[in-house]
């Protein structure tokens, strides 16, 4: 006697592919919110790179950051896009010149205003303790950044920022 296979019926099929995509959606669900961040911007402070609206995508594994990164941290239970200036050991200070950095003035070829302290924030200059950096906003007037709140611990940030998803007006 041959032994007939039996074919699994529509509803079998069924039932297979979507605990195949219910599989899928698990893992994808666990690689965004162990590995990668999503964030939205919320105002122009960052301008021209990343502008209001738009969606910036992190990686949050790796976090020793060098001055020039983008990354997302949290301020007041709010979340801020802002660019590393200034790493552990850093001291930094403004002159009437500028912004120094190690008692070297920077020129920021991406940076359209002019990075002044506020009267109001912190005395420079400033060195930067381990486990903190210093973040400031690329569209300086009037940003709340390190100026104001002063260096950012290291474990109140969510990653670098690996991408930014433009958001057009429909």
């Amino acid at each position: 006697m041959e032994s007939e296979s039996r074919k699994p019926s529509l509803w079998e099929d069924v039932r297979y592919l979507f605990v195949k995509i219910g599989l899928l959606a698990l893992v994808v669900v666990v690689m965004v919110t162990c590995f990668f961040g999503i964030f939205r911007s919320g105002d122009n402070s960052m301008k021209p790179a990343v502008k209001d609206g738009d969606l910036v995508i992190t990686w949050r594994i790796q976090k020793d950051y060098q001055a020039g990164d983008v990354i997302v941290l949290e301020n007041d239970d709010k979340k801020e896009i802002r660019r590393v200036i200034a790493v552990e050991g850093d001291t930094v200070d403004f002159t009437e010149d500028g912004m120094a950095i190690n008692g070297y003035l920077q020129v920021e070829s991406d940076i359209y205003t002019e990075t002044l302290p506020y009267v109001e924030g912190f005395a420079f200059p400033l060195t930067v303790q381990e486990g903190e950096v210093f973040v400031l906003a690329d569209h300086r007037e009037n940003a709340t950044d390190s100026r104001i709140y002063g260096p950012v611990s290291i474990e109140r940030t969510y990653g670098k920022v690996m991408t930014v998803i433009r958001q057009r007006g429909i």
